[in-house]
């Protein structure tokens, strides 16, 4: 079978072609684990995408939160996009340089969330572009600035208390994208003070699936849907995807949304949050 939602990827050819389409821009999301030792921004600074502004997933945030890069306020995102010269009416294109989709997709879903549907994630990221010899830059483009729109669509975002309230009324399948290992609290935690295991209930996809590892790329729609329902989701049912901190859920629900899923939403807190918590239930 094909993607339903074939327009949420683009391939590299068909950006080469269209970097020069006036309402194109290219967004470059790059974001790192500390235990990766890589610097998103630093990078971005040596070589881009040309064009491509940068997107700082810690800084377009709610700075105010002790959780991190929980989603900002409306009026802070439209801000921000206005001064990377991204407006209504732009067409979307987000990548990042980890090899696996880690954060591109997030950002892809955080324009979703604030009402900007034109919006897809570069199939392959920037490894793929490199690896074809495409042109890079190293300076930053100067952007003028655009109206963008944010209106909120509280159907994609859960809290801390809705995904307590699922666990009596299990209305969303809960599927958490972490490694196996973390998920069965074999595995530490990365950040300190969390607790070993998973959202009782919950389902175990790792994001790492997503992604052919010869290629890069996306995998198949077969191969998707084969390993979603392995993993004992029902392709039917409204899904919440959640992580370590909002980041690697979205890869998931990329992955669910390019199948065709209607009810996908996101648990922003995710585990650090939840397991950070002592007054919240753990399974192991």
């Amino acid at each position: 079978m094909d993607y339903v939602n074939s327009e949420a990827l683009v391939s590299t050819e068909w950006l080469a072609e269209h970097l020069n389409a006036p309402d194109l821009r290219i967004v470059d999301a790059s974001w790192y684990l500390p235990a990766m030792n890589r610097d998103g921004k630093a990078e971005y600074a040596r070589q881009h995408i040309p064009g491509a502004v940068f997107f700082d997933i810690d800084e377009i945030s709610d700075t105010a939160s002790d959780l991190p890069h929980m989603l900002p306020s409306p009026e802070k995102f439209a801000s921000r996009m206005r001064t990377l010269g991204i407006g209504d009416g732009n067409r979307i294109v987000v990548y990042d340089g980890s090899g696996v989709h880690l954060s591109a997709p997030r950002v892809w879903w955080m324009f979703r969330v604030f009402g900007h549907e034109d919006v897809a994630v570069l199939n392959g990221g920037f490894g793929k572009w490199l690896a074809e010899g495409r042109p890079v830059e190293d300076l930053p483009p100067l952007p003028r600035d655009r109206h963008f729109t944010a209106r909120r669509n509280d159907l994609l975002v859960r809290d801390v208390e809705q995904v307590r309230g699922n666990l009596g009324s299990h209305r969303e399948q809960v599927v958490d994208a972490r490694s196996a290992g973390r998920f069965a609290g074999t595995e530490a935690e990365p950040r300190a003070g969390l607790r070993g295991g998973h959202i009782p209930g919950s389902l175990s996809v790792p994001s790492s699936l997503m992604t052919d590892p010869k290629t890069g790329q996306f995998q198949s729609a077969d191969a998707l849907r084969d390993i979603f329902t392995r993993a004992g989701v029902d392709l039917g049912k409204p899904v919440l995807t959640t992580c370590g901190s909002g980041v690697s859920a979205c890869i998931l629900t990329l992955g669910l949304h390019l199948l065709g899923h209607r009810q996908v939403s996101v648990y922003d807190g995710s585990w650090t949050e939840w397991g950070g918590r002592p007054d919240l239930p753990v399974e192991r």
